[in-house]
């Protein structure tokens, strides 16, 4: 585990304008993958051993932290976050915390997987975040309770250890645990207040609920699908074209900026195994005016390979879900959508079902992962 960079100390006192104009913060290695943490895909925080001042569930919603100067409530200054009281010592003659008292949230992750990096932000918590942070994990099957998850024989594992943290700072830590894991311990010492937490990784899905839903939405992040790559990422992020359920707003999809050439945007995705896709769905749900014109689907078995045409320039609809029947099974490890000119859809479902061998290696991953 490396931090990169470190931020550690207070911020200064906030002194008006603009709250996010000292914050500290970094391009981190890890952003692209999926936040496995992502209130979208399911997680939850479903126990914390303190909350006085910020409520838990604070710590997973997806915006930035927000900062309002005037709001105060009858506990005192309310934040955007997730913030306990004030520790104390056992006595007027040890009136400190001591030093293995601190804090913990427990985070189920939205879907499970390997993590390869952690956020820990403390936006707006100048003077009143922790000392240091900790995070653990653990993998457990089923839906464990909190108790579940605290009983003395769960083993976990040590993600980024006891690490002194900065004040309103985006605290990265990179992670090489190449193990799959359902829920996380996140510690403050001693204690303090945290505005979100973020953890960066890959989905390992179960191979045993796949193989029985049998079909499924092959390309979807909670199923182990990804985006490898794509053309552009101006107005927003082409993995939320994976993302569970369908649009709520514009910026819920991928939208590209106007071209003036006489190119097309495209998504380059990696479905969870190799599988033969049987339908799809091209959503423009909320995209309205900036619509794609046409879009187009190819596919290849494995990287490298040439694309072949599955679905061929088709034209689109705005705020609409199009749907499309392939004539025949299209075996597939790779897929990519190309949209004309520019623009943007909301969403891409793949329908279909793993083949012997894409099930056979995802279930051999499942084992080297500790599934």
């Amino acid at each position: 585990m490396t931090a990169i960079p470190h931020f550690t100390g207070d911020a200064n006192p906030y002194g008006g304008g603009d709250p996010y104009a000292d914050y500290r913060t970094a391009d981190f290695p890890f952003t692209h993958l999926v936040d496995l943490a992502d209130r979208r895909l399911g997680a939850g925080v479903i126990a914390a051993n303190d909350e006085f001042f910020a409520e838990r569930e604070n710590l997973l919603k997806p915006e930035p932290a927000h900062f309002d100067p005037e709001r105060f409530g009858h506990k005192g200054k309310i934040m955007d976050g997730w913030e306990t009281r004030r520790r104390r010592g056992v006595s007027a003659a040890r009136p400190h915390p001591a030093d293995e008292d601190h804090d913990w949230a427990l985070v189920r992750l939205g879907a499970p997987g390997i993590v390869r990096g952690i956020v820990v932000d403390t936006a707006h918590f100048r003077g009143n975040y922790p000392q240091a942070v900790s995070v653990e994990a653990v993998s457990l099957p089923g839906s464990p309770s909190p108790e579940d998850l605290c009983a003395p024989d769960v083993k976990w594992t040590t993600l980024v250890p006891r690490t002194a943290v900065g004040g309103h700072a985006a605290n990265g830590f990179t992670v090489d645990a190449a193990q799959r894991f359902t829920h996380l311990r996140v510690s403050q010492h001693p204690d303090g207040g945290l505005a979100r937490l973020r953890v960066y990784g890959e989905v390992a899905p179960d191979p045993a609920w796949l193989t029985a839903l049998g079909t499924f939405d092959l390309v979807a992040l909670e199923n182990g699908g990804r985006v490898e790559d794509a053309s552009d990422r101006f107005y927003s992020p082409a993995t939320n074209t994976i993302q569970p359920g369908r649009s709520h707003k514009m910026d819920d999809g991928w939208e590209t900026r106007r071209r003036r050439d006489r190119g097309n945007d495209w998504i380059h995705y990696h479905l969870v195994e190799e599988a033969e896709i049987r339908a799809a769905e091209i959503d423009t749900a909320y995209l309205k005016g900036n619509s794609a014109g046409w879009a187009s689907l190819s596919v290849r078995d494995t990287a490298g390979g040439a694309w072949t045409e599955m679905l061929p320039r088709t034209r689109l609809q705005p705020d609409t879900n199009h749907r499309f029947v392939l004539p025949e099974a299209v075996r597939a490890a790779e897929v990519r959508i190309d949209i004309y000119p520019d623009g943007g859809i909301s969403r891409l479902r793949l329908f279909g079902s793993l083949t012997g061998q894409g099930a056979a290696r995802l279930a051999a991953r499942h084992v080297e992962l500790g599934g």
